[in-house]
């Protein structure tokens, strides 16, 4: 017989059917979510729910058993010399890392990523930064489910997801004919909990009948009763289970994505590639003592060179410089991947030509950050403005990582890095709340030049609140205004910081009668 590999033993557990306990994790997980999770608006029921959900899973991994690692002592042998990449590991020594799965550590940080992204939606009430924020959460939770390092595994992990539910149909139908031999099991498990529905729903309606309060906190945490209200609930757990359920299947059969990578590339002869970076390179410096000048040359020297403002200046090339920018990480990974590195005079090149055009790349998004630095002060801060902000603070962390790569010219952990500081950028600005932060710019700025633009202003969200305080009446009851009506009562699952805050700051504060030359400041 031969060594189990950890595919192998992981495999077992799908093609034997999915065991109760699993089918019961993901059952209750996915009542909880439809339960608990508010659609309309970010809330507390968003990270419990995926609390909930991240428990199922875990229940899953635990609740398989993995077979026996038996092996003859030629196999052994066999196996223990293979190569590594043929996924071969001596017998009994199954190592999670020998396969596609990249290791517990990674698949616990990228839990532990999708979770703080979620939870953004109890801290802030920007629902355009939880929208983000949750499309991050997909790509990480895929990466903690499937896992993957290569850049294709990467791509893949995030592509088996919406086929992962269909996969796993077939294996939790093995899992329930599996219960036939214990079906005195799950009817003590039914009677259990249609015991636990009663009880809960007797005493609960007495109480709610003798005090007003314990009522409306009953409303605020059961779903709603009534037909439109039970079938969106049940179409929620189905929607939920499924993907559940099939994220208990990849967990427990993971796919080998780690031989997903892309086929070497023959490389090009030494002045094919060189030549053009070099000149790139030149272009770059020409661009960057430009640069250089504009900023120790202040705006006189803007003014008497380009016959322009500080702000039109900045509007003319921010968006340009980003897509230098961008361009830029493009140019250097074909070269990384097409350039010859079989001697030492083509590593130093290597080094030479894609280390200064990294240099120089940093110095373009430092130009651009002040570029839209300026374009703020003078037109004000807006939420487009701070997105591309973050963008840009992003690819110069990029150009970081990728100089420390072409350095030691290893990039084998660079696509990882590369999701993982972008999950960093956007938790980032989950943390400098930007709707607040776009607010106290603006009234800063107000103060200093007395132009604000209001209508814009009060179509922030409620994370806006504490920083519009700030302004003098009439402005402040005219900003206030809007932003007053988009702060319903929450219940139990909708409970958000962002919004507790602006109705307490509110109280304190009433909004007075609407000046109407307000909106034409």
């Amino acid at each position: 017989m031969r060594a189990h590999s950890y595919q192998d033993l992981k495999a077992a557990g799908a093609t034997s059917g999915a065991r109760p306990v699993v089918l019961g994790a993901v059952a209750g997980a996915a009542v909880v979510a439809a339960t608990v999770v508010p659609l309309d608006r970010p809330g507390l029921g968003w990270p419990l729910a995926t609390l909930v959900a991240t428990a199922a899973l875990v229940t899953a991994a635990r609740a398989t058993p993995a077979p026996a690692a038996t092996a003859a002592p030629a196999d052994a042998t066999a196996t223990a010399t293979a190569p590594a990449e043929s996924g071969g590991v001596a017998a009994g020594a199954a190592r999670p890392d020998a396969t596609g799965a990249p290791g517990r550590a990674a698949r616990l940080a990228w839990a532990a990523a999708t979770i703080a992204l979620v939870s953004v939606g109890y801290v802030r009430a920007a629902g355009w930064l939880f929208a983000l924020c949750l499309l991050a959460a997909v790509v990480t939770g895929a990466l903690a489910v499937v896992g993957a390092r290569t850049p294709l595994g990467m791509l893949a992990a995030v592509a088996l997801t919406p086929a992962a539910p269909f996969r796993a149909l077939p294996w939790a139908v093995r899992g329930v004919r599996r219960v036939g031999p214990a079906a005195s099991t799950l009817r003590r498990a039914l009677a259990t909990g249609a015991a636990s529905v009663g009880l809960l729903l007797v005493f609960g309606l007495l109480l709610a009948s003798a005090d007003a309060v314990f009522a409306d906190l009953l409303t605020g945490v059961l779903p709603e009763v009534g037909v439109g209200g039970a079938i969106g609930w049940l179409f929620r757990v189905a929607l939920v289970g499924g993907g559940l359920l099939g994220a208990a299947y990849l967990v427990i059969a993971p796919a080998d994505l780690e031989r997903l990578r892309v086929a070497p590339a023959r490389s090009v002869r030494r002045l094919e590639w060189a030549v053009p970076l070099a000149l790139l390179d030149a272009l770059c410096a020409a661009f960057v003592l430009v640069q250089l000048a504009v900023l120790f040359g202040g705006s006189a020297h803007v003014l008497r060179t380009a016959g322009l403002s500080y702000a039109q200046y900045a509007r003319g090339g921010f968006w340009q410089l980003l897509a230098v920018s961008a361009l830029t990480l493009l140019v250097i990974a074909g070269a990384a991947r097409w350039a010859p590195r079989a001697t030492r005079a083509d590593r130093v090149l290597v080094r030479v030509l894609l280390g200064t055009l990294t240099a120089l790349s940093l110095v373009v998004v430092a130009s651009a950050l002040y570029r839209m630095q300026v374009y703020a002060d003078a037109y004000g801060a807006t939420r487009l403005r701070l997105v591309v902000v973050a963008v840009e603070l992003w690819l110069g962390a990029l150009f970081v990582l990728v100089g420390v790569a072409v350095l030691l010219l290893r990039a084998g952990r660079l696509p990882v890095l590369v999701v993982g500081t972008a999950v960093l950028a956007l938790l980032g600005l989950a943390t400098v709340n930007p709707d607040r932060l776009i607010a106290e710019h603006n009234v800063d700025r107000y103060r200093q030049t007395g132009r604000i633009d209001v209508s814009y202003l009060s179509g922030l969200s409620a994370d806006a609140v504490p920083a519009l305080t700030r302004l003098p009446e009439p402005l402040r009851s005219c900003a206030l205004r809007d932003l007053a009506g988009t702060l319903p009562a929450d219940g139990a699952w909708t409970a958000n910081l962002g919004r507790a805050t602006a109705r307490d700051l509110l109280a304190a504060g009433p909004i007075g009668a609407p000046a109407v030359d307000c909106w034409n400041r």
